[in-house]
């Protein structure tokens, strides 16, 4: 079963070698033999280069935005739970706003 474990390339390598497939300076044939990897797989890491690279960008833009968003989200929440709490600290104590 050991024969049918499948290798797990990280993402940098898929980008690098679906850029090299892009340029079109190479066969895939010749690809792969550079690369160790099957020239269908090639075909599918530029294939998917070609119809998702215009989104690379925009897609961390986007989530950069999302990440910012949801932190001050949650700093609001801190901020009115902390006032909360400072409101019924000062009730307890006596300090009530005069």
């Amino acid at each position: 079963m050991d024969h049918i474990l499948r290798r797990q390339h990280p993402p940098a390598f898929k980008a690098k070698v679906a850029w090299e497939a892009l340029k079109e300076t190479k066969t895939m044939a010749e690809l792969a033999s550079q690369f160790g990897v099957h020239p269908t797989q090639i075909k599918q890491w530029r294939d998917i280069m070609e119809r998702e690279g215009a989104t690379l960008y925009t897609d961390q833009k986007k989530r950069k935005e999302q990440e910012k968003d949801d932190l001050i989200r949650r700093l609001y929440e801190q901020v009115g739970k902390l006032q909360i709490q400072v409101d019924w600290l000062k009730k307890k104590m006596g300090m009530g706003d005069e």
